[in-house]
């Protein structure tokens, strides 16, 4: 049993032939409505990259749905659906005015409805509360668009969206510490991630403290002056460590105790100097006499290049903690290094936050108050928020689809902006300069080796060029040469000049050429030129060969002229060979016979050719060009007819559904050839001409009068004359 579903009449697509395949008109609203039902068989493209494109990037990033840096079929399906919905004129994306029109909007389609209060909303904000239409310039400024105290849906919290002085401070904290999101309207704030790692930063201080404040006399013996003891008593450790060594030694064995004092050569070695309390020699010396088991004294005693610190030790450490005394057993002095142990440890363990330097009473007050959740719930109101933040960014989607979907539709469903001739499609750079020529399709390439790897399938003659301009990154193009011909192409180094899509000029250089048939008609002279070009590389090898002969003659000819001289008895020259006449005469007569056979092949050839008829002889240089030429045509012919666009774009990412054909009509379109203006006057007078000489006038003349005795002589004319 069929369902009105199965008995739904399908869409009427129209079609049109360009570039050797029938692609579909997207000409009207029902043809964006039914976009979707078209069998993607039919498309003319399947996907292609968010880069290296003529189209505005924001367009691109907003239809790229997944953000994977590729627009697939479906990802324009469903943008076009999505238009349709909320324009009650979708016919709208045809005129591409330069704004959307607000009476476009569906206001009776909910999120049309939504769009459309935003759309006035923004207006306002930018004062064009009066205008009835909307652009994307109008949407570019987002700091007029949201205010700081205001919700705007996007997480970001400023210190202008609360009152609570508290949460004013910890928003304050938090950007000094972990530095600031700019909210929507441009305003430092701060969002969820930043206020949960504030947050626990402050309690892993909190903590820490909290493990000095549970053993102080053990980790912090002098409380807040701590720290400075501890520098006091770092300074003379390894020293006063010496002296109790040197001290316990003497104790183990008394003989020691000499030694590891100073012996009196040290004392001479210093009385010879100009010394000083701080001098080297003397710093080096032990901080007082060694004697077994003796104490440190603090006062009297000392080393005088260590008096100051020792001072020091005794009165901001040794007093305070052990109480004022002169001198400092072993034993006390081992109690105050296990106190400073501890606090180091402690030290060791401090987090590495920069919340550490915010008072930990601070912090603990920020910690046991509400500030966090506060501060967490506004966040989360701002994002349940119904303003700006996403409805903004629907609007803004809507007016750049209405400005540019039908552009990417012409260049993705169909290549009509390609094939036509109102405008340039998107994947098309600019236009090369080289050679006097224009190339209309060029091509930005991002990577030259996958690139040139993939694009010779194509079948087209490929320039890829460097391009460099003043304060703009480098580019590399490849540009297609359907016109004219190559002949002085030169690689690398020949150079041109590259205008982009905005008509900016660039300096462009060759660096690559994939050779390809251009045309027929430079296929026609291909045979001759390369003949042409044979014989000449043969008459340079011909006279270079002679040249280096003739040279080392006459370098051998001054060595034995040398040799001669410097000889003081030569031996004598044997005699000069006699002239052998006979061989004389046959080297005469064997070019003779060669001159002849060549006449004789030649008269045979001319006397054939005017035996004909006289309408065949136009046929029989018809068919001797055609047995030259023709092989080479027919090849050009062949593979000019095999052109195709796709393997261009699937060498930078594209997914090209079709053969796109570059036919010859089509591709002498592509190319420009230098050639006068209409009407244009010319005058044929150039000064600096090359002087014309009859030589070669003379020299013709006397060829045709030789073959014209040879043919007589042979008696070609008697059949004429009889």
């Amino acid at each position: 049993m069929s369902t009105q579903g199965d008995n739904k009449k399908p869409y009427q697509w129209r079609f049109f032939r360009s570039g050797g395949f029938d692609q579909v008109r997207i000409e009207t609203a029902d043809d964006l409505r039914h976009l979707g039902e078209l069998d993607q068989k039919l498309w003319s493209v399947l996907a292609c990259p968010t880069s290296g494109l003529e189209f505005d990037t924001r367009t691109l990033q907003l239809l790229d749905a997944d953000g994977d840096g590729r627009i697939r079929a479906p990802e324009i399906v469903a943008a076009v659906r999505w238009v349709c919905a909320v324009l009650k004129e979708p016919e709208v994306l045809f005129r591409a005015p330069a704004a959307l029109p607000l009476a476009a909007i569906d206001g009776e389609h909910p999120e049309g409805a939504r769009l459309l209060a935003t759309a006035r909303k923004v207006l306002a904000y930018v004062d064009k509360s009066d205008a009835e239409s909307i652009s994307v310039e109008d949407l570019a400024d987002t700091t007029r668009l949201f205010a700081p105290d205001h919700f705007n849906g996007d997480g970001v919290v400023p210190a202008g969206l609360t009152t609570d002085a508290g949460v004013v401070k910890a928003i304050g904290h938090i950007i000094d510490c972990f530095g600031a999101v700019d909210d929507r309207s441009g305003t430092p704030g701060v969002d969820a991630g930043k206020v949960e790692t504030f947050f626990a930063a402050a309690q892993a201080v909190s903590d820490w403290q909290a493990l000095a404040e549970a053993d102080p006399a053990r980790i912090l013996p002098l409380g807040a002056g701590t720290a400075a003891a501890a520098a006091v008593f770092d300074a003379v450790a390894d020293k006063v460590g010496d002296f109790f060594t040197r001290c316990r030694l003497a104790a183990f064995d008394a003989r020691a105790a000499d030694a590891l004092n100073p012996a009196d050569s040290v004392y001479q070695g210093l009385a010879e100097q100009v010394l000083a309390a701080g001098s080297d020699g003397v710093a080096a010396l032990p901080l007082a006499r060694v004697e077994p088991g003796r104490a440190l004294p603090l006062a009297a005693g000392l080393n005088p290049a260590w008096e100051a610190r020792i001072a020091a030790l005794r009165e901001q450490v040794v007093a305070p903690i052990l109480g004022d005394r002169d001198a400092l057993s072993q034993a006390e002095w081992q109690d105050l290094a296990a106190r400073f142990a501890a606090w180091r440890d402690w030290q060791a363990a401090q987090p590495a936050s920069p919340v550490v330097a915010i008072p930990v009473d601070e912090l603990r007050a920020l910690l046991g108050g509400s500030v966090q959740a506060d501060l967490l719930a506004l966040i989360e109101q701002d994002l349940r928020a119904e303003t700006a933040a996403a409805q903004v960014d629907a609007l803004e989607r809507l007016v750049r689809y209405q400005r540019d979907l039908v552009t990417l539709l012409r260049n993705f469903v169909t290549l009509s902006d390609f094939y036509g001739a109102q405008a340039k499609a998107i994947f098309q750079a600019g236009t090369l300069y080289l050679d006097q020529r224009s190339c209309d399709l060029c091509l930005r390439v991002a990577d030259m080796g996958r690139h040139s790897a993939l694009a010779p399938l194509s079948g087209t003659y490929l320039v890829y060029c460097n391009c460099a301009r003043q304060g703009e990154a480098p580019m590399t193009i490849v540009a297609a040469m359907t016109g004219g011909d190559a002949d002085e192409m030169m690689v690398p180094g020949r150079n041109g000049v590259f205008y982009d899509r905005q008509g900016r000029d660039w300096n462009a250089s060759v660096v690559q050429v994939v050779e390809a048939p251009i045309s027929v008609r430079q296929a026609f002279w291909s045979p001759y030129k390369r003949v042409a070009r044979m014989i000449g590389e043969q008459i340079q090898k011909f006279a270079a060969s002679r040249d280096k002969a003739v040279e080392e003659r006459a370098a051998a000819g001054v060595a034995d002229a040398g040799a001669k001289v410097e000889a003081p008895a030569a031996a004598p020259a044997a005699p000069a060979q006699a002239f052998d006449i006979a061989k004389f005469a046959g080297i005469f007569a064997a070019i003779g016979l060669a001159l002849g056979a060549l006449g004789t092949a030649l008269a045979a050839v001319v006397s054939g050719f005017l035996s004909l008829p006289a309408w065949q002889m136009p046929l029989v240089v018809v068919g001797i060009v055609l047995l030259i030429s023709g092989p080479s045509m027919l090849m050009a012919w062949l593979k000019l007819r095999q052109r195709n666009l796709g393997p261009l774009l699937d060498a930078n990412g594209w997914a090209v559904n079709t053969r796109a054909r570059i036919n010859i009509p089509f591709g002498a379109a592509l190319t420009g050839v230098a050639a006068l203006p209409p009407g244009a006057a010319r005058s044929l007078s150039d000064p600096y001409a090359e002087k014309q000489r009859p030589w070669g006038t003379w020299m013709f003349l006397l060829l045709v009068i030789a073959i014209a005795i040879l043919l007589w002589r042979q008696g070609v004319y008697d059949q004429f004359l009889g």
